[in-house]
């Protein structure tokens, strides 16, 4: 977890001292000796054993102080500076802290951290008992992370005010009445400094390791206990649990969706909108009230060992907080999490007279159930098994290529790329690793013959990192298809996973996990994604901001460099049909009237992210507003795009959960223009083998 707050997510701020009166404290937290041990533990491996050791000294103690900080105050509208220079005495005593097993440093400043944050919320609350003048020509700065921190109390309570003026004209030209806007921002404040008050050690152990370790360098990781479960979830894509997504709503647990065939959908006694108000183990373990509960807490509870019993404690969706509830019982069970998996759609295309079928595989993660592989279990989840059995259905549905989608798609398992990259080009090398010790290792798929040998295409955004970018880049360098899309993540690196307590020989788990960075990877054509990323075939917009998302927006990112290409054979030549892709993609696409919007509003969010600033005069933001609406009026907007004249102001957990599942599901349909043109070049490209233009 990396504690991080928005432009517009939550506000903090110094009360005035008469105020500050009121404000009760939060809890102290302290260090515990396992993580203080665990610290000591992940040094010795970060200092001895990653691809580029860096040492734990006095120059990475300022930036690990530094970096701290910024994860907790990352816009500079928190801390005063007078916090900032006491924390910095400290600044170079980080690396002897750690070797003595001495935790107290991060703590303390976390616990100032707390303190800014209660005082923050209540003069927020107390700001919304007077009205606002939009009448002045005020301007409010989004862009803060460069900003000196407020000098005085005095200051940060301005800046403030105009954060918090800034949400409430937000609401006010969504339509909303001033009772309504007071009602709203004062529980999204209450619930903001309610937050303060649940923070625990963990909390600040597992802020505090995300700086150590991103400051060695940008994906060396540390997971504490839930975090390591979290990530083999993520991996395996099954747990054991009741099968309902659940989300905090107003200190209620609240069923958002129900995943079929889960024990929750079968049950038939739970619906989307009830809310959790206890939790019971077993047929008649006691039933433990988790109103105002961590949601994290909530889940850990729920989830269990597999056909074990879990009892809920359920206020329906339909009745008051006063209404009747009723107590169920359900046996957990293995739940896939299929909305995770490679998923397959067709498109049709037209082409001239003719329309080509184009199949779609949709592949969000690399995943792999490395424990069930470990184990020798033949049926064992991944996501080349996966899509192996998506093309084996769309070669049955008579598709003429095949699209695979990798938007967003950050990676996962460096084996499951290599056997997907052998999929489409069968057997040989797919890429090369350097180690730490220099030795270069060649990854190799063994598949004699490819089970797709059709047409293929790519699509890629800033997103697409690490094994997408080995898969990408291979199809790319054996001329297997073509790129399309925007430049990737440039993620070259390779982490590897190490069992803190196994390595202590700890019979019980206490230390966590270690993702640490072990090699850098290469293309079989001898150049790194690392920094650069894949540079598509043909390009198309995005909405990414790449100064600040993708490797090249670490300050600590390895440098873009090259080895000896290794021995293979390229399968098709890509680079003779380019030329033609890209006209007819330029002709399409200028009179496409679907893409060309999405253009415009790329543009639009590019100018809204770098012009930085927002008006707080209520004349200027409705005219601006009215300017915006005109012009998707003009352009007869349905649901295409993106609309962004639609700001309600508010936040997802204060709509009501119906509307907000509704705009999810808006966005979720909307016509997705890249992946259609994604598709018409793929299809093209078929038109062109085939002697047809």
């Amino acid at each position: 977890m990396r504690i991080q707050y928005g432009v517009l997510g939550v506000f903090l701020a110094i009360a005035p001292s008469a105020y500050a009166l009121e404000v009760k404290s939060p809890p102290v937290l302290a260090p515990l000796q396992q993580q203080a041990q665990a610290a000591r533990l992940s040094a010795q491996f970060l200092t001895r054993f990653g691809y580029k050791p860096v040492p734990l000294d006095d120059a990475l103690s300022a930036k690990i102080m530094a970096r701290f900080i910024k994860s907790l105050d990352p816009d500079r509208v928190l801390f005063l500076q007078a916090d900032i220079d006491k924390f910095m005495t400290n600044s170079t005593k980080i690396d002897d802290a750690i070797k003595r097993e001495d935790l107290r440093i991060p703590f303390s400043i976390f616990n100032v951290y707390e303190q800014r944050v209660v005082g923050r919320m209540e003069y927020a609350r107390n700001l919304l008992k007077q009205n606002f003048d939009f009448s002045g020509q005020e301007t409010y700065s989004l862009l803060r992370d460069e900003a000196p921190w407020p000098q005085s109390e005095a200051e940060s309570d301005d800046l403030w005010r105009k954060r918090v003026k800034g949400d409430w004209l937000r609401l006010k030209l969504a339509g909303k009445t001033d009772a309504v806007i007071r009602d709203t921002l004062d529980r999204r404040y209450q619930n903001s400094l309610e937050r303060a008050f649940k923070y625990k050690s963990d909390d600040v152990f597992q802020s505090f390791m995300d700086a150590y370790t991103t400051s060695v360098d940008p994906h060396t990781d540390y997971f504490g206990a839930r975090a390591a479960a979290e990530f083999d979830i993520s991996m395996k894509l099954s747990l054991v649990g009741i099968g309902a997504v659940l989300q905090e709503r107003d200190d209620y647990t609240t069923i958002r969706e129900l995943v079929p065939g889960g024990p929750a959908q079968l049950s038939g006694k739970l619906a989307v909108g009830d809310r959790i108000i206890g939790v019971g183990q077993g047929k008649d373990g006691p039933v433990k009230e988790v109103v105002g509960t961590r949601l994290d807490e909530i889940v850990q509870m729920i989830r269990g060992k597999k056909d074990s019993v879990v009892r809920l404690d359920i206020l329906p969706a339909d009745v008051g907080p006063d209404g009747g509830h009723r107590l169920i019982s359900l046996t957990r069970d293995k739940i896939s999490l299929e909305k995770q998996a490679a998923s397959k759609t067709i498109l049709p295309i037209k082409d001239g007279e003719a329309t080509r079928k184009i199949g779609i595989i949709t592949l969000p993660a690399f995943y792999e159930d490395f424990e069930a592989r470990r184990k020798g279990e033949p049926d064992y989840r991944s996501a080349s098994r996966d899509v192996a059995k998506l093309l084996g259905e769309l070669k049955k549905d008579g598709v003429d290529g095949v699209v695979i989608d990798l938007r967003d798609n950050g990676g996962g398992s460096l084996t499951e790329a290599i056997d997907l990259t052998g999929l489409f080009v069968g057997k040989g090398p797919v890429v090369q690793q350097r180690g730490a010790d220099g030795k270069i290792a060649v990854g190799r798929d063994d598949l004699p013959v490819p089970a797709w040998t059709g047409p293929v295409g790519v699509l890629i955004n800033r997103g697409s990192a690490s094994a997408s970018e080995i898969f990408a880049a291979a199809i790319q360098d054996y001329g297997r298809g073509v790129i399309v899309g925007e430049p990737s993540f440039g993620k070259g690196t390779v982490q590897t996973v190490v069992n803190l307590d196994k390595a202590a020989n700890n019979g019980k788990p206490k230390f966590g996990e270690l993702k640490l960075t072990i090699a850098q990877f290469f293309r079989v054509n001898g150049g790194t994604t690392q920094l650069r990323g894949v540079t598509p075939d043909i390009s198309l917009p995005g909405l990414s901001d790449p100064k600040n998302f993708g490797e090249a927006s670490y300050d600590n990112a390895l440098p873009w460099t090259q080895i000896k290409p290794v021995n293979y054979a390229p399968t098709g030549n890509m680079a003779a049909l380019l030329p033609k892709l890209q006209s007819l993609h330029d002709a399409r696409v200028r009179n496409d009237r679907d893409f060309q919007r999405f253009v415009e509003d790329a543009a639009e969010l590019k100018a809204q992210r770098e012009k930085g600033t927002i008006s707080l005069n209520l004349t200027e933001r409705r005219n601006e507003l009215a300017a915006r609406k005109a012009r998707l009026k003009a352009r007869a907007q349905t649901n295409d795009g993106l609309d962004l004249g639609g700001d309600d102001g508010l936040q997802a957990n204060e709509r009501s959960l119906s509307a907000d599942i509704a705009i999810e599901n808006a966005r979720r349909n909307a016509k997705d223009v890249l992946l259609n043109e994604a598709a018409a070049i793929l299809a093209d490209k078929v038109g062109l083998q085939e002697g047809l233009q």
